[in-house]
């Protein structure tokens, strides 16, 4: 399983701590429990960051009709949030899921815009203010024009993108990461129809959550 590199330094971190536990147990006695607890700390949080950190392989999407998850979570809501022509999908990604952001369909990034922000709990209404990183996508037509928002969450205090304006990002194609728990979402125009509701279990590049229609 392939381990995203940003995760490479808090499973490192993780071994270390679970070192230092292993060789105080064995050096003083009087702090073995101490070292024994410390070390399988370590190795428990070594275990959880290769695991959360994982990024799998994913199939390129095919269908170009569709618009397909920029992550993997649940659906929390499909919205008319601001406007009457933008409809708003809202996606939770808790601790257990893969954290790795791709493409939900072909285009050439407009714009990336970063805000800083709060650090409230991703599944929650307040989280509209927390910080996030903005790509706004034109697919093929200007009235294609899609955005994907990376929200940082409760304890997720870093948000890492790789795309750059002008980039041609193809579907699937992996584009960003956010860690340990957040939300995701994906602002729909007029021209494309949003497929999923509240609840529906989702998986980047595997699962479509819009179709274009005209």
């Amino acid at each position: 399983m392939r381990i995203a590199i940003q995760g490479i330094k808090f499973i490192v971190l993780s071994l270390l701590v679970a070192a230092l536990g292993i060789w105080t147990a064995a050096r003083f006695s009087q702090a073995r429990v101490f070292g024994e607890a410390l070390g399988s700390i370590g190795i428990l949080a070594a275990l959880f960051c290769g695991y959360f950190f994982r990024d799998p392989h994913r199939p390129t999407p095919k269908d170009d009709s569709k618009i397909y998850s920029p992550g993997d979570g649940t659906v929390l809501s499909v919205s008319r949030e601001s406007s009457e022509e933008t409809t708003t999908v809202r996606i939770f990604l808790s601790l257990l899921n893969v954290h790795i952001q791709r493409v939900p369909a072909t285009g050439r990034v407009k714009k990336i815009e970063y805000r800083k922000g709060s650090f409230k709990a991703a599944m929650l209404a307040s989280a509209l203010g927390n910080e996030k990183c903005s790509m706004t996508l034109e697919c093929g037509q200007p009235e294609r024009q899609i955005t994907v928002d990376q929200i940082a969450g409760l304890l997720a205090r870093r948000i890492t993108w790789w795309a750059k304006e002008g980039d041609l990002l193809k579907t699937g194609e992996r584009y960003g990461l956010i860690s340990f728990g957040s939300q995701v979402a994906v602002h729909l125009p007029s021209t494309a129809r949003a497929i999923v509701k509240p609840g529906d279990k989702v998986l980047a590049s595997l699962s479509a959550i819009a179709e274009w229609i005209n």
